[in-house]
């Protein structure tokens, strides 16, 4: 590439630096907390409560050392591209390319499923709202709320963020004084009440259930660029977020397995206000609030996400890994509005073609989702794996926050990624085979294309970066 065949600098002044710690903070938390709410219970039908629980810390201790790892690569190189930016400065395009691919398929394929979760919540309420048109309708409400400014949509997350915080605090407050140890216990080992060979099975399948937890919170590496002192205020909301997550996941698996017969919740999307029902039947206005309060966990994590994969379609247009008219900047907004629609309209494409497209007898959502954990799991080994090189190739790289206990908790993190992996790829055969496609498809693209990238600005910030 020549040095000159460049077409403009990326000054990183386009989009608006707003965000506080607080908000940060409110994004990553709200990012995930719709885990909290459905999804992770059908781990306890694969694993019981207690190969869960092993599941889970597993898991928990993994994106730990992951959120302490990462945000060193978050605090030495504030990009919006977040993973793309620091596999490209590790490895170079082609490392930029995967990274950048598999965020994408993260956090564009994670949105459908809570969407139509929004819808089919609401169509409880509602019975004649169409699930479809209440999801697609969400899209809409949302990609506008983020087109409109970060500072108005973050203030918006962090407010829905601390609703389903409150909510779930109510949930674990009120379901505390019927919890029962014997309840939690019984069959904990995948029916059986005695730990034997036979339960490890359904430990390393309830994986992707314990993923559910935490998905996305590294979508706030993507904020880097609106936030004010990225420097200071990321490494503090990661922290806490992640302290947050885990302390919130913990109770509230705890409780809710212990509240009543658990296998009547291992394989329902509700499990928190059915876990509920067993304390305070089903006329109490506690049970009314948890399930209307309980929408705020799912917009949380929508409306964050939306903000997430339009940073990482906006960084790799602007970088010339995508069509260059996807890092358009709104004028009067100053947020890349294309890149928000384009992601949306992908999104609702796959809402309309959830019944139509069927894989291995699921919907095309149920398929996305275990699709956007691969792309997330892909995600983590290769920014471990640039961790590990940019310490090794750029010594002196500054970097205002490092990773604790080096090269410990970076290698905890890498090992448990690709266990996790591993055992993603042995249950998930057909669908880590799709993922694998999209990538090559994109490869593809990527090689077809490569000057767009010799023309895309300069970036001053990347550049600097593989100097050092």
């Amino acid at each position: 590439m020549q040095p000159d065949s460049h077409v403009g600098h990326v000054n990183h002044g386009e989009l608006k630096k707003t965000l506080s710690t607080l908000q940060l903070w409110g994004i990553a938390v709200g990012l995930v907390i719709s885990g909290e709410y459905f999804g992770w219970s059908y781990g306890w039908g694969t694993a019981g409560t207690l190969g869960f629980v092993v599941t889970a810390l597993f898991v928990a201790v993994m994106y730990l050392t992951f959120i302490f790892s990462f945000t060193e690569l978050t605090t030495s190189i504030p990009h919006a591209g977040g993973p793309f930016a620091y596999s490209l400065v590790a490895f170079g395009p082609t490392g930029g390319y995967i990274a950048g691919a598999a965020t994408l398929v993260e956090f564009v394929f994670a949105p459908p499923a809570i969407s139509l979760a929004i819808g089919a919540y609401l169509n409880v309420q509602f019975p004649s709202l169409d699930p479809k048109i209440v999801a697609a309708g969400a899209y809409v409400v949302f990609m506008t709320l983020n087109i409109v400014g970060v500072a108005i949509a973050a203030t918006f997350e962090l407010f829905v963020t601390i609703l389903a915080i409150f909510e779930l605090c109510v949930f674990m407050v009120v379901v505390a004084p019927g919890f029962s140890w014997d309840n939690f216990l019984k069959g904990g080992w995948a029916g059986q009440d005695v730990f034997s060979s036979a339960a490890v099975p359904g430990i390393f399948a309830a994986i992707p259930f314990a993923i559910w937890f935490f998905l996305a919170i590294e979508g706030v590496a993507m904020a880097a660029e609106e936030a004010k002192d990225p420097k200071r205020s990321i490494p503090r909301a990661y922290i806490s977020g992640i302290v947050t997550l885990v302390a919130l996941a913990l109770g509230v698996m705890l409780l809710a397995g212990g509240a009543g017969d658990w296998t009547k919740l291992a394989n329902i999307n509700d499990p928190l206000p059915q876990a509920m029902r067993y304390i305070v039947g089903d006329n109490s206005g506690w049970l009314h609030m948890l399930v209307w309060l309980g929408l705020f966990g799912l917009i949380a994590s929508f409306h964050g996400i939306i903000l997430g994969y339009s940073r990482q379609i906006f960084a790799l247009a602007r970088a010339g890994y995508l069509p260059k008219g996807l890092a358009a900047v709104h004028k009067s907004f100053q947020t890349p509005h294309r890149a928000v629609l384009a992601g949306g309209l992908v999104g609702i494409a796959a809402i309309f073609s959830d019944e139509w497209i069927k894989i291995g007898g699921q919907t095309l959502t149920a398929n996305i989702v275990t699709m956007s954990v691969f792309g997330a799991i892909t995600m983590y080994i290769i920014s471990m794996l640039s961790l590990f090189k940019l310490r090794a190739e750029h010594p002196d790289m500054p970097r205002p926050y490092k990773a604790p206990f080096y090269p410990l908790f970076p290698a905890i993190a890498l090992i448990g990624s690709i266990i996790c992996m591993a055992a993603m790829i042995y249950y998930n055969t057909l669908i880590f085979a799709i993922f694998v496609g999209l990538l090559l498809i994109g490869y593809v693209y990527f090689l077809a294309t490569a000057h767009q990238r010799e023309v895309a600005p300069h970036d001053d910030q990347l550049e600097e970066a593989e100097a050092v």
